[in-house]
């Protein structure tokens, strides 16, 4: 009898695992708001995740992965940082891809006030639209290539916003002469 009603129960246990193995990436996206940023800052593919008291936390995703933002980013298989409300320091586990080199994002702090979400690469860092990571991304294997087409419509996008154009230029400036300061490689740049 008892054997009999174990194998009832078995595939009710064995979904209820399945299902809940689901729920953990969901529940660090829903997590997001309730600290005051936005859900679509982790891919998909969370596997499982950890918050202490004091905020230290740690995601592991299935594998590591790449999303296509206004930039290429790259999510390594374990991300840990610091959480608090509306920011995450102390962070390292993704990287993002200014033109040619790849920098690690040291922090994440949102700025409700002004809809926008502050990336930290160091001592510079990027101001995007918080509605840019409003969905939970799809996290790929590999980095998709854009192609010639896709350049042409990024530089038609950024030619439009100038101001947005300026900053950029002067975050890269910075960056590179911090480089070639450094007499690591040097650059020359004509915009």
């Amino acid at each position: 009898m008892a054997a009999s009603l174990l194998l009832l129960l078995l595939p009710l246990l064995l979904s209820a695992v399945v299902a809940a193995a689901g729920v953990v990436g969901s529940a660090v996206h829903d997590m997001l708001p309730e600290y005051g940023l936005p859900r679509g800052l982790l891919p998909d593919s969370v596997k499982s995740y950890s918050l202490s008291p004091s905020g230290e936390f740690e995601v592991e995703l299935k594998a590591p992965c790449y999303v296509q933002f206004s930039d290429l980013v790259y999510y390594e298989k374990k991300i840990k940082g610091k959480l608090a409300y509306g920011k995450i320091s102390d962070l390292s586990g993704i990287q993002a891809k200014k033109l040619f080199i790849w920098v690690s994002v040291t922090g994440i702090e949102a700025h409700p006030a002004d809809g926008t979400v502050e990336f930290k690469v160091g001592f510079l860092s990027e101001t995007l639209p918080a509605s840019d990571f409003e969905v939970v991304p799809v996290c790929k294997a590999k980095a998709s290539c854009r192609g010639a087409a896709g350049l042409v419509s990024e530089g038609l996008h950024i030619s439009q916003h100038n101001n947005d154009t300026q900053k950029f230029q002067n975050m890269i400036k910075a960056l590179l002469g911090f480089v070639h300061a450094a007499n690591v490689v040097h650059f020359d740049i004509v915009w």
